[in-house]
């Protein structure tokens, strides 16, 4: 691809009311429209506007039905299900962390086993690991933290306290680094799953989680991240072939977690409520297929 300087010029909020109303987009309230272009911003809404464009969208013309509340309503749904994720996707994290920190600590008899290096099988991953976690303790408020830093001589408190600092990211890349491939196995058997799937699955959740926590477009989102496939999978699973690179592969994920470490969820009444909140999104474009609520997840 060619490269080219970039030439567009700043547009104040008027302005870009008027741009989408030029190629097409239906605004009923032009002065509301750029109070929320004025809140939201217009790059970021953009990534709304797009599915309203006509065919080929690089000519930025809008479908003859596309109105600027339909793209506010898509918005406010992907907002939704953005929090609807990171609530259940939070204690699948807590569930991964106790299960990760607590089964090293008890197999390996060692009670610092995230700042020992002879547990892991990559000294350059360990030590960008450490780096990370060293910085999150050192700045931590906690009052737990700030008690230990007190009391104790030690540098580092045992993993059970310094594990409550680690973020997803984090803790996914100290697992994938442990060098008892055994012990890996056995971490990941606690969730039903071989190791390499285990592993795989919290690289989506990261990416899932992050995205919601940073606010980003999430509803029709392809993942450049192809999650691995458990076969003889020994609890229920999908059986309908779907993309994984889609959203609905990873609430999938999100499901399967969630009727281990809580099993009287309600996942699937909050996914159809938030579905007949918003009835004009089609789920498809999610990469839900046809006939998804019998699957044997999902029943």
């Amino acid at each position: 691809m060619v490269r080219v300087h970039f030439n567009k010029t700043f547009k104040n909020h008027n302005e870009l009311v008027k741009l989408l109303q030029s190629r097409g987009l239906s605004i009923k309230n032009p002065e509301r429209a750029e109070h929320y272009i004025q809140s939201i911003g217009y790059y970021r809404l953009s990534a709304y506007l797009h599915p309203f464009l006509r065919y080929p969208k690089t000519q930025h013309k809008f479908k003859l039905d596309a109105t600027f509340d339909k793209v506010m309503m898509l918005y406010r749904f992907d907002k939704k299900l953005r929090v609807l994720l990171f609530n259940e996707i939070e204690k699948i994290e807590v569930a991964i962390r106790e299960s990760i920190i607590n089964i090293t600590a008890e197999n390996t008899s060692d009670i610092y086993w995230l700042t020992n290096p002879i547990h892991f099988h990559n000294q350059n991953i360990f030590d960008n690991s450490l780096v990370l976690l060293k910085k999150e303790y050192d700045h931590s408020t906690e009052e737990f933290i700030e008690h230990f830093k007190q009391s104790y001589l030690e540098p580092f408190p045992p993993v059970w306290i310094l594990g409550e600092l680690m973020p997803m990211g984090n803790l996914n890349m100290y697992y994938r680094n442990l060098k008892d491939k055994t012990l890996k196995k056995q971490i990941a058997k606690r969730f039903c799953l071989h190791a390499p799937v285990f592993e795989s699955w919290i690289s989506v959740l990261c990416l899932t989680r992050n995205a919601c926590c940073h606010h980003s477009r999430v509803w029709n989102k392809v993942n450049k991240i192809i999650p691995n496939d458990m076969k003889n999978m020994t609890r229920p699973w999908i059986s309908i072939s779907s993309d994984k690179r889609r959203i609905y592969y990873n609430i999938c994920i999100i499901k399967y977690f969630l009727d281990l470490v809580s099993p009287n969820n309600d996942f699937l009444a909050k996914l159809r409520w938030l579905f007949i909140d918003f009835p004009m999104i089609d789920p498809r474009a999610m990469g839900f297929p046809k006939n998804w609520e019998m699957e044997p997840l999902w029943r």
